[in-house]
């Protein structure tokens, strides 16, 4: 069985891992945000004490694992994303454009698109 010390080192590990995970909020800023708060406050109320059963804590330890591996997994899926397909929030003209790049050609200007101001 685990011991509330090692329980309460387990829960305080997981909370700074999944601060970790979450997007980084400025540090010159309002308060927490709604998501950090909720986060803060289902840690406080799931603190080990003397009375509860240890298989209610070990069990929402599990969830919170869980939910962690999730969070990274996702982290990683986006990085890969954004890795492996660096066209991907560009417009179609864009797109082409560094397609046309890549290959070592340069598209031709298009008459009226840019010069109808001058």
């Amino acid at each position: 069985m685990a011991t509330p010390q090692t329980t309460r080192s387990t829960l305080l590990s997981l909370y700074r891992s999944f601060l970790r995970e979450l997007p980084p909020r400025p540090i010159l800023s309002s308060p927490r945000a709604p998501l950090h708060q909720r986060l803060r406050d289902n840690f406080e109320s799931s603190q080990p004490s003397s009375e509860s059963s240890n298989s209610s804590g070990d069990l929402l330890v599990a969830q919170a694992e869980q939910y962690l591996a999730y969070l990274r997994a996702q982290r990683t899926y986006a990085t890969l994303l954004e890795r492996y397909n660096p066209g991907m929030g560009l417009d179609e003209e864009e797109r082409v454009r560094l397609t046309a790049r890549r290959v070592g050609m340069d598209l031709p200007e298009e008459y009226g698109v840019k010069g109808e101001g001058e």
